[in-house]
């Protein structure tokens, strides 16, 4: 009887879970189709850009796809938004747009390619106004394209120049008994640098100053010319935090106009010439109108495919380098007789030597049949330049990250924390090497030159890339490997790319290889739906509670540190690596 009633509660419960999941599924079906259908455009109407969550290259919707996009969707994509706004810059309806944003979740170079497209836009006779009510220092660079900076009068705006922070755990390896055992290649592949020392070496101190100089100095160039200040007298404000005040940063002529909201609306509606209440179309709507007028002229196409993420071995996904599905991705474009040429868009600080090395060789069996060119993003460094390498072209964003040429790995040891607690490990093997290495013992010399004879072996694999793919001997290539990082500038001054420029440069120099004068895009590679990618966070609906609970109680600072340590301690096998973890602030 017991049974019964059990089976018959089993058996109602199911039919009320299928229930609401079906009654769940035509509401979502529901409200998908009501937000299509209110995508309607009125004349004299301002585009706004929120930029309120994190921004991917690519995050694969399909525009034939019901669940893309809205609730669906955890990030937004570069390639729709620079999509709406150059649908935008030729829509009669769209007279302006709004840039309402704070913390911008996007890299350098993902911003600087907003700005550019924002530029582009003005040059239609269109404007672009700001505001804010607290400027940091990325979101005042996109703002600094605008026609006219608004600023609440009791906001702030940080420009003060770039710095990056390092931590070091050695004496927290020492302390705890557990200690990452590192063999590396490369007086620049610091990526370990803060297991094995407690400041920062002279080399990895020069190679970051360096770089943040770049960067910073094509930030401040961008905002010369869009302010018409004098990089000079930039550098002067930012050294006495001559922006730090609403009243300060007008006098200093960063900003234009000091207002609430509402005064910042009366402005946006003298721009558009109404007095009446102001038509403002959200960036998340427009993008629906915008992909449907996706550029597809003619038969012939140019493939892009994202590569995003981290370089893991495996399959890979939309933020997971993997050699499953790059590979697939390459080997579809290769063999589509539409496709007449491939461009590889880049945005990675690398990961598996192994993995980099399988992808390479899918694109050198692409420049057999078509032209490859690579588009670098926000990073392209190490196992991301090591993919890139074998391309006909490479373009680089000027603010791109990439070089980093050199290997290392990292193997964990506890032997101290062993000794502490009174564990002691014996092994018992057949052969002289059968017992390869034990956390819980001393690395031997023999597994340690082991590992440091594969470290040499992929460095040399990797330079020999290097040195094929950018015409140069392996001496060359060593003179600027070591794992030293570089900015788009510099790489391009020495040879390590060919042209600074965005995706639709290097999309346009593919056409030119491929002799193309009309064409259109086919994105890879093909993710999950939206509605499968939502139900799969759903069942991982725990693990993310746990990240977000551990982040809430230590912090968000504490818990970053968290995750670096754990995410050396995860690495397995070779890694071609960014060589630390760069905190840009």
């Amino acid at each position: 009887m017991k049974f019964l009633r059990n089976l018959l509660a089993a058996i109602l419960g199911t039919l009320v879970a299928l229930g609401i999941a079906f009654t769940m599924f035509f509401v979502l079906i529901g409200i998908i189709t009501s937000s299509e259908d209110s995508v309607s455009i009125k004349k004299n109407s301002v585009l706004e850009l929120q930029l309120q969550r994190p921004i991917s290259d690519y995050v694969g919707d399909n525009p034939m796809d019901p669940f893309s996009g809205g609730i669906f969707q955890q990030a937004q994509g570069l390639d729709e938004i620079l999509n709406a706004i150059g649908v935008a810059k030729n829509d009669d309806d769209i007279k302006g747009i709004s840039l309402n944003n704070n913390f911008i979740l996007a890299g350098l170079a993902q911003t600087q390619a907003i700005r550019y497209a924002l530029n582009d836009f003005k040059s239609n006779g269109k404007f672009v106004y700001a505001y804010a009510d607290f400027y940091p220092q990325k979101d005042y660079y996109l703002a600094s394209i605008a026609d006219s900076i608004f600023m609440n009068p009791v906001g702030a705006l940080n420009f003060r120049g770039l710095s990056s922070e390092v931590l070091f755990f050695k004496d927290l390896q020492e302390k705890s008994g557990i200690k990452l055992e590192v063999i590396r290649h490369g007086k620049y592949k610091s990526a370990v640098e803060p297991f094995i020392a407690n400041e920062m070496s002279d080399a990895n101190r020069t190679q970051i100053n360096e770089l943040i100089s770049s960067l910073w100095g094509t930030m401040v160039d961008d905002i010369s010319d869009s302010r018409k200040i004098n990089p000079k007298n930039l550098n002067v404000i930012a050294d006495t935090l001559g922006g730090r005040t609403p009243e300060f940063a007008k006098q200093s002529g960063l900003i234009d106009g000091i207002t609430f909201y509402d005064g910042y609306e009366n402005s946006l509606k003298r721009a558009v010439g109404s007095d009446k209440d102001l038509n403002v179309v959200l960036l998340e709507d427009y993008v629906i109108r915008s992909n449907k007028k996706a550029t597809n002229m003619g038969a012939d196409k140019i493939a892009v495919v994202f590569a995003q993420g981290e370089i893991l071995y495996g399959e890979g996904g939309p933020d997971i380098i993997g050699q499953g599905i790059i590979t697939e991705a390459l080997r579809d474009a290769r063999d589509d007789d539409k496709v007449k040429a491939i461009v590889l868009r880049v945005n990675s600080p690398g990961g598996s030597a192994l993995t980099s090395d399988i992808i390479w060789r899918e694109i050198e069996l692409a420049k057999e049949k078509k032209p490859v060119v690579v588009s670098m993003g926000n990073v392209a460094a190490s196992g991301g330049y090591y993919i890139a390498v074998g391309a006909d072209k490479i373009f680089a964003e000027p603010t791109t990250i990439t070089g980093s040429i050199g290997v290392f790995g990292t193997v964990p040891n506890m032997t101290g924390l062993a000794e502490d607690v009174g564990i002691n490990a014996e092994q018992v093997g057949t052969n002289k090497n059968s017992v390869e290495y034990s956390l819980f013992e001393p690395m031997t010399d023999d597994f340690r030159n082991l590992v440091q004879e594969s470290i040499e072996s992929t460095y040399d694999t990797f330079l020999k890339r290097v040195a094929q793919g950018r015409d140069i001997s392996v001496a060359e290539a060593d003179s600027m490997a070591q794992g030293r990082v570089w900015s788009g500038v510099d790489a391009q001054r020495i040879g390590l790319i060919d042209e600074l420029g965005n995706l639709e440069d290097a999309v346009a120099e593919a056409a030119n290889m491929a002799e193309l004068e009309e064409y259109g895009i086919k994105k890879f590679p093909k993710y999950k739906t939206g509605l499968e990618r939502f139900l799969e966070d759903m069942g991982g609906a725990g693990t993310k509670a746990k990240q977000e609970f551990i982040e809430g109680e230590i912090g968000t600072q504490a818990y970053s540190v968290l995750k670096q340590v754990k995410s050396v301690m995860d690495q397995e096998g070779v890694q071609a690596r960014m060589p630390f973890v760069l905190d840009i602030k």
